[in-house]
């Protein structure tokens, strides 16, 4: 987590201030000091993120927090979601990145609106920069919020955005023991998309395996094997986010 990563400075919504406020990152204390900061760093996130579940909530918003390891393909996941998507369901996205605004360019050039939140020497998005990112989007009422995360499968498990669902993305190849490696972002996840499919005939890549490390990590979560250049299985992501708006309509 942020005490013990080296997570800190300031992240910028737009390339605008924003306030972005870590514990010290000095040296690690020894004993109960460093866990009251991490427990108190977390109890302020949580808090915000139950408001903005709350906000989502109140506007029929389906929020889906995506997280992966850099060059999963995340990116090029959303924007064909997002071509898939129109003329069906409204999208609005937040890309959070260290450093510049491509992600957000490359989303407002598939379609949707979006806004870049660069973090810094951040290595994740909190509920505190999601709730400002959220408020300048504005979105309508039954639009599906997509938050690309930054790329990393460590400190991102451990924030709740207010999300409905977190979503990881493996790519096939990352190598089948990422969720043994990382279990506390397989264990947070609904749902695992496996990427690139088409590549399997080219890569070493033992898809049973890695099904089996995922379940074992989390029984529950559910697996979707897609590919973003070919479309294979994207239609079933497409489903899978229809069939999970309508617990989320207002009353």
């Amino acid at each position: 987590m942020c005490t013990t990563c080296g997570c800190g400075g300031e992240a910028r919504l737009e390339h605008q201030p924003h306030s972005h406020a870590h514990p010290d990152q000095g040296p690690a204390r020894p004993g109960r000091r460093r866990i009251s900061l991490e427990q108190s760093l977390l109890a302020k996130n949580d808090a915000l993120a139950a408001l903005n579940r709350q906000a989502f909530l109140a506007r029929g918003i389906l929020a889906l927090n995506l997280v992966s390891s850099p060059g999963s393909g995340k990116t090029t996941l959303l924007e064909q979601t997002i071509l898939r998507l129109r003329g069906r369901v409204p999208v609005v996205v937040i890309e959070g990145d260290q450093q510049t605004s491509q992600d957000a360019d490359r989303i407002r050039a598939a379609g949707a609106p979006a806004i870049q939140i660069n973090t810094g020497k951040g290595c994740h998005l909190d509920a505190h920069m999601v709730g400002h990112a959220f408020e300048s989007l504005a979105p309508a009422e039954g639009t599906v919020l997509m938050i690309e995360n930054v790329g990393n499968l460590v400190c991102p498990a451990a924030f709740d955005l207010g999300e409905a669902h977190k979503v990881v993305i493996l790519s096939v190849t990352e190598g089948e023991d990422k969720p043994l490696k990382y279990p506390d972002m397989f264990a947070a996840a609904d749902l695992m998309l496996l990427n690139k499919v088409d590549l399997l005939p080219h890569v070493r890549f033992d898809m049973e395996r890695c099904l089996g490390y995922a379940r074992r990590v989390n029984p529950a979560m559910e697996v979707l094997r897609v590919s973003a250049q070919s479309g294979e299985g994207l239609e079933g992501w497409i489903h899978w986010i229809e069939a999970h708006r309508p617990s989320l309509q207002k009353a």
